[in-house]
């Protein structure tokens, strides 16, 4: 405690300064109360040796550290320096993805979907404040529910899944900046083979007509299988800048920028509501021919999966509606968005009683009979988000783009069975992985993590039709033990399109998918 006193006339009798040393009267006498230095005074007379509080220094000479070790020191220090590097500008939307990454694999159409030749994946995270303290098998069981704990704890003890790029116990508590990496067999979820069209094209910006059931960027279970990835591997198109984002089940009108100041400006505008946005759904019923406007503040229920209603505690948005057509069971509504919240458009019209006619999330009666319609739902929001995760397999709709904020889930594709690798066929799709025997699987998975699979870079067509050379196999692989049906062209769309959008001095649209149309029905589909 420090406390400082003003006196008229005091005598210093033992200073440094010498003894009887007189204090003027604007001087101030500082009292240290309860402080120490570096001896202890003896609390009596009484003679004692006076031993210093802190220890001297002794110098220790430092291990030599081999070559080898600094070596690898190195590495490990390089590895985690750019998976920084690489966290960061995905975060700041910068594009990070090289030829390397492109060239992990190769896609294949079937049965009218694009689809991904399975690779080797290295997963990469940074520990997050809540997880600090906690043991890591704890945590991946947690929170990474896409496999089961044992298979978390067989990737640990295997080396697979480490601690900055270091093999750790299951036991192991994670720390502060803890850089987790785990080496995955990789296989992605498919998309409509339909392909992505370049509306315009100039040296600033990249317009394209996105395919439902395509997420624009990678996130969750998807990869390869996006926007970004294709339009780099198909169209030589590399180093967009993403602009902004439609659902992943959500078609219509996309824009990237090419270079940094564009998309800066571009970005600015939709920020300050320059951009007049128009989208085209069909909902159920006979929509009211006036036009409606939505003002119903809206609030995310769960960022984790992506899920939102209309709540007083939300922000503001405000949605209008103008229908276009009716054919007696379903209207086509023009909607246009003058705020840009979350899945604002589907939540008021879920809240109007009109919802689109196959949205999987927002047209359920999970959201109690009337499908949340004036915003009665008649559960709390943890009973909601119990029941949407418990109902639905939820990477085939929950999240915006499917990215939540981790891969929480299994993938939407119902199993059919599970079967034996060695009762598959040859020649037989990755949805019924070709059989080999134990040694070839081996030889195979030890040849592949030192060779990437898959060529396609530029502007290389995929494989017309499954190709046996180029699939891998993975005797580890859950996913590789399992069947899945392909998913129906039912879980590949909603009806609803981003159809025109308009800035300062631009204006794009797209053409209306079939499904708009006037004279449409449910057996057109």
């Amino acid at each position: 405690m420090l406390e400082t006193t003003c006196v008229k006339q005091l005598t210093d009798r033992q200073t440094q300064f010498g003894n009887a040393r007189k204090l003027d009267l604007s001087e101030c006498i500082f009292v240290f109360k309860g402080s120490q230095s570096d001896y202890e005074e003896p609390l009596s007379d009484e003679e004692v040796d006076l031993k210093p509080l802190r220890e001297a220094t002794i110098a220790v000479p430092t291990p030599k550290i081999s070559e080898k070790r600094k070596a690898e020191e190195a590495d490990a220090s390089k590895d985690l320096k750019k998976a920084k590097l690489e966290t960061k500008a995905l975060k700041a939307k910068r594009p990070g993805f090289t030829d390397e990454r492109y060239n992990e694999t190769s896609y294949y159409v079937e049965n009218g979907l694009r689809k991904v030749y399975p690779y080797y994946f290295t997963f990469t995270t940074f520990t997050k404040g809540r997880w600090v303290g906690e043991k890591i098998l704890e945590v991946f069981a947690r929170e990474f529910r896409a496999h089961p704990a044992e298979e978390y704890e067989r990737c640990i003890r295997a080396g697979t899944l480490t601690v900055n790029y270091q093999k750790v116990d299951v036991d192991y508590r994670l720390r502060h900046n803890d850089l987790l990496a785990n080496v995955v067999h990789r296989h992605e979820v498919p998309v409509t083979s339909e392909p992505i069209t370049v509306i315009h094209m100039d040296e600033d910006v990249v317009v394209v007509n996105k395919p439902a059931s395509i997420p624009v960027h990678p996130c969750g279970r998807y990869r390869h299988n996006t926007v970004v990835f294709i339009l780099a591997k198909e169209y030589n198109l590399k180093n967009l800048r993403t602009i902004h984002r439609l659902d992943r089940l959500t078609s219509g009108i996309l824009l990237f920028g090419r270079t940094p100041k564009k998309a800066r400006q571009m970005e600015h505008q939709i920020r300050n509501r320059q951009v007049h946005k128009q989208y085209v759904c069909r909902v159920e019923g006979e929509f009211p021919e006036e036009e409606v406007v939505c003002s119903e503040p809206i609030e995310v229920v769960s960022y984790k999966i992506g899920v939102c209603k209309v709540s007083e505690k939300g922000k503001d948005c405000v949605t209008r509606f103008k229908r276009l057509s009716y054919n007696g069971k379903s209207s086509v509504v023009l909607c246009k968005p003058q705020t840009g919240r979350m899945h604002q458009i589907r939540v008021h019209l879920q809240y109007l009683g009109y919802p689109v006619v196959n949205d999987p999330l927002y047209n359920h009666v999970v959201f109690g009979p009337e499908k949340g319609k004036g915003g009665n739902i008649g559960k709390t929001d943890q009973e909601l988000v119990r029941d949407l995760i418990s109902i639905h397999n939820a990477e085939n709709w929950l999240g915006m783009d499917g990215d939540s904020e981790m891969s929480l889930f299994k993938p939407k594709l119902d199993i059919e069975e599970r079967v034996s690798l060695s009762n598959d066929k040859d020649g037989s799709s990755p949805s019924s992985t070709p059989g080999l025997g134990e040694e070839e699987q081996q030889q195979q998975q030890e040849q592949s993590l030192k060779v990437t699979v898959g060529t396609q870079t530029g502007s290389e067509p995929p494989d017309s039709s499954f190709t046996n050379d180029k699939m891998t196999v993975d005797p580890h692989c859950y996913e590789c033990k399992v069947k899945y049906r392909d998913p129906k062209p039912s879980d590949l769309v909603m009806y609803l399109h981003a159809w025109r959008y308009c800035g300062p001095g631009w204006e794009y649209e797209t053409p209306l998918p079939a499904w708009a149309a006037s004279d449409w029905t449910e057996e057109d589909r």
